[in-house]
């Protein structure tokens, strides 16, 4: 399966990119499999995405949780809680 990743704001710093495209291995089908796979590359990866950090997912543009499934060609996005001031 061929998907898009984005990473925004220090999602993005930490790992020195904003966006990456990337065929998964076959058994990743939620957002959250996802995310624990990108940990396993270690360094920066398991820093920026650990599972303690808080985190925002969205998947096509639609904010989602860890357990939302992943579809061929789909979007998906991490990055930190937003507040306002």
């Amino acid at each position: 399966m061929n998907i898009t990743l984005r990473f925004f704001a220090s999602v993005r710093e930490t790992l020195g990119t904003s966006q990456e495209s990337l065929t998964l291995p076959a058994p990743l089908a939620t957002v959250g499999e996802l995310r624990a796979w990108l940990i396993g590359r270690g360094g920066a990866w398991s820093e920026a995405l650990a599972e303690g950090r808080s985190l925002r997912m969205a998947c096509n543009q639609i904010m989602c949780d860890a357990d939302t499934a992943l579809t061929e060609a789909c979007e998906v996005a991490f990055f930190p809680p937003v507040t306002g001031g």
